[in-house]
């Protein structure tokens, strides 16, 4: 017999995101600042539930699209980085690397905890931010998670969460 898998997909407008951003690279380069209009889709796969979807189209939006709107218009700044320091100085936001200081409004920033502004990254952050709102908003865990970050037409990364089995 047949084993049914469902997968729904959000992409919409308003899971779109600008922001300002920099990465290091190849370990001690670090790019200009610059910026992205960020677009996010999200897909979720599972068995369907009692109400006959694998999970409700609304309450999905309504997450992500809350967790993009943090990010949206904000300078997107790794606190975990190696050779990029972010300090927090009251009401200002320090950023160095090498001989190159950057001051920013706190207000502004966007402090994340990962190692690069990547958008693979980006990705990763956003689904953790999911899967725990999916928990405990709506007490569901998807078996198969997907985030894309598109940071340009034609230019996106993607990171994939599988419920391992052993844990079910």
């Amino acid at each position: 017999m047949p084993h049914e898998r469902f997968k729904v997909r959000v992409t919409k407008d308003h899971l779109v995101f600008c922001c300002g951003h920099f990465i290091s690279y190849r370990g001690h380069q670090c790019e200009r600042l610059h910026g992205h209009n960020y677009r996010a889709a999200v897909e979720v796969e599972g068995p369907l539930q009692e109400d006959f979807y694998v999970v409700d189209f609304i309450a999905l939006k309504q997450l992500m699209r809350e967790i993009t709107d943090e990010l949206d218009h904000h300078m997107l700044l790794p606190t975990r980085n190696p050779v990029i320091q972010v300090e927090e100085c009251g009401s200002a936001v320090h950023v160095r690397y090498e001989q190159r200081l950057w001051v920013f409004p706190r207000d502004d920033c966007v402090l994340l905890p990962i190692e690069n502004t990547t958008a693979e990254l980006l990705a990763r952050y956003l689904a953790g931010r999911l899967l725990n709102a999916l928990q405990q908003r709506e007490n569901f865990i998807p078996e198969v998670l997907r985030i894309e970050v598109e940071e340009a037409p034609g230019q996106s990364a993607t990171v994939e969460w599988r419920l391992d089995a052993s844990s079910q």
